[in-house]
């Protein structure tokens, strides 16, 4: 039939598959913050750009929702909000770090192995970004001898 849309079955497939729905990972989503915002490493990050943290979480569980079930709830860009900030691959370690053990307490093991596989890939689709964005000094090709 044309015009009918695949996504309810995926969802539905992927749900089957991983155990997970929007209650496991709406869990998830504030255990996880929680945790990155008391973290040594990634609290103050978060807190120098974060001032209302509802709008965020609720941002957060639609993009979890969409990337591991293909829901479609989420519509931003994550890429240019990350593009910029005074992070290295190491942020991103500590991140995927708390993000496993988040899972692994909070999911059923199927699913936990799906959104730790899902941030793994997030985390370096980022940092390349992050790293591609940044300034980069290119050597001059004028010898300052020659005229």
């Amino acid at each position: 039939m044309l015009g009918r849309s695949v996504r309810p079955a995926m969802t539905e497939a992927l749900m089957t598959r991983t155990n997970l729905d929007d209650g496991i990972l709406t869990a998830l989503v504030y255990r996880f913050y929680a945790r990155a915002r008391a973290d040594a490493v990634l609290g103050p990050i978060f807190e120098a750009r974060i001032a209302d943290w509802a709008p965020h979480l609720d941002r957060m569980v639609a993009f979890w929702s969409s990337v591991a079930l293909m829901t479609g709830r989420y519509h931003g860009a994550p890429m240019p909000a990350h593009v910029g900030l005074p992070i290295e691959w190491e942020h991103f370690e500590r991140w995927l770090d708390l993000f496993r053990e988040t899972a692994v307490e909070t999911c059923p093991a199927e699913g936990a192995a799906h959104v730790i596989a899902c941030a793994e890939r997030i985390a370096r689709s980022l940092n390349m970004a992050v790293e591609n964005a940044r300034p980069r000094t290119v050597p001059s090709l004028h010898d300052p001898r020659r005229p």
